[in-house]
């Protein structure tokens, strides 16, 4: 009896132990789901030459001001640290494979794809090739990151994982910025999944800015066998539409009489945000506008000079060779994975001098050849250079130098000049990434473009210019660049949108350019689905008929109330999915009165779809923490109706969107503005975690104070930093 007793003593006792921890837990998570950074009062010692003010708007942008540059940094590290530091931590995990060591065995085979990038040693050389200035800045700005992660509550994500983020390093910055170039290149992966023929473009909408409004292609002259195969061969592809817009205008061509500039990059679609918007003013240094959360600087926006947009080049970026049967000379790398909860991997990699190895999935290994390995330097000092330079002609001198992922950079200044510059590393590989060399070609070198060679339109007061990933050269250039150029619909749609304005005796202004950004209209797909239609049965009842009957009557536009929008895209997905299916024989197709494309395609489509409801509900995104997929949905930003897709301006599908949208005016900064989906911190207990929401919905531009009246006026919250 008495061990009985003591016994349920004994489990009681465990039982309120249990339930201690799990209350313990439980209000450690609610107390992190209030926690935010400090916005006012003053933080003091701090390893600083003097005081710094962080003056914060109503949407919780940091406007810094600092009476040293080193200073500067050290301020911006600061307010990343406190509003985004488990992003910051996450994204240096993913690139450095390192994910399973917090997040358990089932991220491990995420940390093996990553680590067959060697980022770790490719971010060494980055570093030791950097000059002592740029070193100090990555410096200032770690020294302020790690400022605050002690002086700042933990955030949720940290404590919901029972862990704590180790130091950040100046190298960090450089890892976290590789997850941008690796996101932006033509990787092995898209070589081996190329089809052969895979078109450059498509010539019936080309729209290339070298060639001026008027070398847009007109669609009309494209007979309805030439449209049919080119729509048909740019909707197949199974690579989802990637991409960015931007678009500008000189002074002569704009109601204001000053340049205007345009930039919406399309990217991973979460929360927080790819972006974090600051403004930094230090003696010598002025710029604002966006960053890659945990890079210094400003990698998009302004200067007191000049504005600058990018969209990605869409080019060549590497080279793949299979491997020979005697490996060039290099060495086999055991690479050590941690993982929580589970047991540690150790695999092994391929290092050459040159090239670096890739076990592909049927088991044969590649050999890639990069750039960005074989001759690693950080794009850190080409943007620093951007953010400082005083006039066009002094970023084109950065962009010289710029060693990334090709980017279509457009750029505009304050004496209403715009111009337009293809920069980045291309190998002037005559394949061009259209499939792998053979292992006997890694003996040739074919060097790389040079800059010159590269397209580019100079600066102009009446230049007008756009570019949307797109094939961006005319006919008559003398190189390919790309095995595919992303399909050139938005790029098409950009370039009538501003002949349109320009023919109806209107020049542009800020408004006009905020209506584009919200366009939903698209050409391409609404051809897709009349060709579709007009290729159908001939006897068609049900699921068929209303399918059909949708896609005749759809006006083109993807939006909300829209139920032509939904039956289009289902259609163009059913396309996709029968990619490498069979098709239904020519006899067949001849007496459904179809084609074997489209026959196929309008049989799924309307057997998947039996109930057509508006795109605002087909079509409807939520914004995803990256803490979604296991379980901490609590997490999660806003839910957006249905309201465009991939191949319009108005980019927007699960998971990938327009990640800002920026309309600069150059000598009058305080006009147009920047804004992104979701809100400035990824805090959950903060005031800006999704405020921002409804003003992008509605396409409201917010404004991005500049000068000090402005910056004064606007401020609602002072953090003082001090020695």
């Amino acid at each position: 009896m008495l061990l009985l007793r003591r016994t349920a003593f004994t489990l009681a006792a465990l039982l309120g132990i249990l339930l201690l921890t799990v209350a313990l837990y439980a209000g450690n998570i609610l107390l992190g789901m209030h926690a935010h950074a400090r916005y006012t009062g003053e933080v003091t010692g701090l390893a600083l030459k003097a005081p710094v003010r962080i003056m914060r708007d109503a949407r919780g942008v940091p406007h810094i001001v600092a009476a040293h540059q080193s200073d500067l940094f050290f301020a911006q590290g600061y307010v990343e640290g406190e509003d985004r530091r488990f992003q910051l931590d996450l994204i240096r995990r993913f690139v450095l494979g390192k994910l399973a060591a917090v997040l358990g065995p089932s991220l491990l085979p995420v940390d093996e794809r990553s680590r067959a990038i060697p980022v770790a040693a490719i971010v060494a050389r980055q570093w030791r090739a950097l000059s002592p200035r740029e070193r100090l800045l990555l410096q200032r700005f770690a020294d302020g990151v790690n400022a605050a992660t002690a002086r700042t509550p933990l955030p949720v994500e940290f404590r919901l994982l029972m862990t704590a983020p180790p130091k950040w390093t100046p190298q960090d910055s450089l890892a976290v910025g590789m997850a941008t170039v690796i996101e932006l290149t033509d990787t092995w992966n898209d070589i081996a999944a190329r089809a052969p023929h895979a078109p450059l473009s498509d010539p019936c909408y080309d729209a290339p800015v070298t060639a001026g409004l008027a070398g847009i292609a007109d669609p009309h002259r494209c007979t309805a066998v030439a449209l049919r195969k080119t729509l048909i061969a740019e909707f197949r592809d199974p690579k989802a539409a990637l991409g960015s817009n931007e678009w500008a205008a000189g002074a002569a061509e704009t109601r204001s009489g000053r340049a205007l500039l345009e930039n919406d990059p399309h990217l991973r679609l979460g929360i927080p945000g790819v972006w974090y918007l600051v403004d930094l003013r230090a003696p010598g240094f002025h710029a604002a506008g966006a960053t890659l959360a945990g890079t210094p600087g400003v990698i998009l926006g302004h200067n007191a000079a000049i504005a600058w947009g990018a969209t990605n080049g869409t080019t060549a970026g590497l080279e793949v060779f299979d491997a020979p049967a005697t490996l060039p000379p290099g060495h086999w790398v055991p690479e050590r994975i941690r993982v929580r909860f589970g047991k540690s991997a150790t695999v092994r990699y391929w290092r050459g001098a040159r090239e670096f190895g890739v076990q592909m999935p049927a088991g044969n290994l590649i050999l890639v050849r990069w750039p960005a390995y074989d001759r690693p330097a950080s794009p850190l000092p080409a943007f620093d250079a951007l953010d400082r330079a005083p006039s066009i002609a002094a970023a084109l001198q950065a962009l010289r130098k710029y060693p990334g992922p090709t980017q279509n950079f457009v750029l505009a200044d304050t004496h209403g000049n715009a111009a337009y510059q293809l920069a980045g590393v291309i190998p002037a590989d005559p394949l061009w990434g259209r499939r792998f060399h053979s292992g006997a070609a890694l003996e040739k070198h074919y060097g790389l473009v040079p800059f010159a060679m590269l397209p580019h339109v100079a600066p102009s007061r009446t230049a007008v210019l756009w570019t949307a990933n797109n094939k961006m050269y005319a006919p008559g250039y003398p190189l390919r660049l790309s095995a595919q150029f992303a399909p050139p619909y938005r790029a098409y749609r950009i370039a009538t949108l501003l002949r349109a304005r320009l023919r109806a005796g209107k020049k542009f202004s800020i408004a006009y350019f905020a209506r584009m950004e919200m366009d939903v209209y698209s050409p391409a797909e609404l051809a897709f689905a009349r060709i579709a239609a007009h290729h159908a049965w001939r006897r068609n009842v049900g699921a068929e008929a209303r399918l059909l009957a949708a896609l005749r009557s759809w006006n083109g536009e993807v939006a909300p109330d829209s139920r032509g929008a939904t039956a289009a895209v289902t259609l163009r997905r059913a396309l996709v999915q029968l990619t490498g299916q069979p098709f239904m024989t020519e006899a067949m197709s001849e007496r459904l009165g179809a084609t074997p494309e489209l026959g196929n395609a309008l049989h799924l489509a309307a057997r998947e779809r039996g109930k057509l409801v508006p795109w605002s509900v087909a079509g409807a995104v939520t914004v995803r923490h990256p803490l979604a997929a296991l379980g901490a949905r609590f997490l999660d930003g806003s839910r957006f109706a249905g309201d465009g897709d991939g191949f319009v301006i108005h980019v927007q599908r699960q998971g990938f969107s327009q990640s800002f949208r920026a309309i600069w005016e150059p000598g009058d900064w305080n006009r147009g503005g920047i804004t992104i989906p979701q809100g400035e911190s990824g805090e959950p207990g903060s005031p800006w975690y999704t405020d921002e929401s409804g003003a992008w919905v509605a396409g409201k531009l917010l404004p991005m104070p500049w000068s000090r009246a402005a910056v004064r006026a606007a401020t609602r919250f002072t953090l003082t930093l001090a020695p």
